[in-house]
């Protein structure tokens, strides 16, 4: 009998683990694939005891980062630091989650903190590039990025982090070589074919442009943002085939990720360049009840107000003076239509 019980404890023990690490592996197949939502969903299978851990932790945040939702992406990073306080692995997740909420204190207490830990892994010198990077002090950000480098010529996020402040400084030679090093190291980092897709797209080469973020839209299909910079890139080539097939990309990624306002805002850029007003009106009005302090979206607001006629004159106004009033800047390129508010819209 005690033979049999031993049999039955070690059968059940190994059914246990393959069910863990087939929960695992599928999770992490997911992740790699950039089914994120599903992989959190799948992760949330795993036993309580095993879903309470660091690494698990990490996938979860990364898994929240690549879906743009950065305040649960740092929740969950923090709960990994909670659970294995020196760890390394999945702080340069965190530093650029950090980065995109512009939460300086809490980065730069983060970079104190990595520097203690290990001066010798690279992910310490990303999280000190990201805080000097928010810092506005790209320079310094860049000699930490190729700091991590030094440490590991293979870390790829640091060439893409490095290519990012390189073109800030509109250094795009240098920028260019360090997104294709980045790919030499991993060419399913689609981060770098966006960077350079990016840079083409500033330099009006458009047909290269395109190509490029068509090559990360392969490696990430679910990547809003992605969608949105292939739109403009279509867009910008002018032909109604391409307009049309933009209109066409816009209105699929609004359908997957109606929470990101910049799809709707480029897609009432086109329907204003469509002269179809009614439609531009409608897509403005919802980016407006997800981003009321914008500008853009307020200047863009007046303008297609001022298009539709002489019955929306207040409408018109009270939208250009909030978008001057947001950003003084925008007086000069506004004061034209505000001069000529009485007259019909060319």
């Amino acid at each position: 009998r005690t033979i049999n019980h031993s049999e039955e404890d070690a059968k059940a023990a190994a059914d246990s683990l393959c069910l863990v690490v087939g929960i695992f592996a599928r999770a992490y197949q997911l992740l790699c694939a950039y089914r994120c939502r599903e992989s959190v969903a799948t992760l949330h299978e795993l036993p309580l005891c095993h879903f309470r851990s660091a690494l698990v932790s990490q996938m979860v945040g990364k898994a929240y980062y690549e879906m743009n939702e950065y305040k649960p992406a740092v929740l969950a990073l923090r709960e990994m630091l909670k659970l294995e306080p020196f760890r390394l692995q999945g702080l340069d997740t965190l530093s650029t989650a950090l980065w995109h909420l512009k939460k300086d204190k809490e980065l730069c207490s983060l970079a104190q903190q990595v520097v203690e830990i290990d001066r010798f892994c690279p992910e310490t010198w990303c999280v000190m590039g990201n805080c000097f990077s928010l810092q506005k002090e790209p320079d310094t950000a860049i000699r930490f990025f190729q700091r991590a480098l030094q440490v590991d010529p293979t870390y790829t996020y640091a060439h893409t982090l490095c290519g990012h402040e390189q073109v800030n400084n509109e250094d795009m030679e240098k920028a260019v070589a360090s997104f294709r090093a980045a790919i030499l190291c991993n060419d399913r980092h689609y981060n770098a074919w966006y960077g350079l897709g990016t840079i083409f797209f500033r330099q009006e080469r458009f047909e290269l442009s395109e190509y490029h973020f068509r090559r990360a839209i392969q490696i990430n299909p679910n990547s809003s943002v992605l969608h949105c910079y292939l739109a403009m890139t279509l867009h910008a080539q002018g032909s109604a085939l391409k307009t049309s097939e933009a209109l066409e990309v816009l209105h699929q990624a609004c359908e997957k990720d109606p929470k990101n306002p910049q799809l709707r805002f480029q897609l009432a850029h086109i329907l204003v360049s469509l002269e179809d007003l009614e439609g531009a009106l409608s897509a403005l009005l919802q980016v407006r009840e997800v981003a009321p302090k914008e500008p853009p979206v307020h200047a863009l607001l007046g303008q297609v107000y001022h298009k539709l006629g002489p019955r929306y004159t207040s409408q018109c106004l009270r939208h250009l003076n909030i978008a001057m009033d947001l950003d003084p800047k925008e007086a000069s390129s506004l004061k034209a239509i505000l001069d000529h508010i009485d007259e019909p819209a060319q």
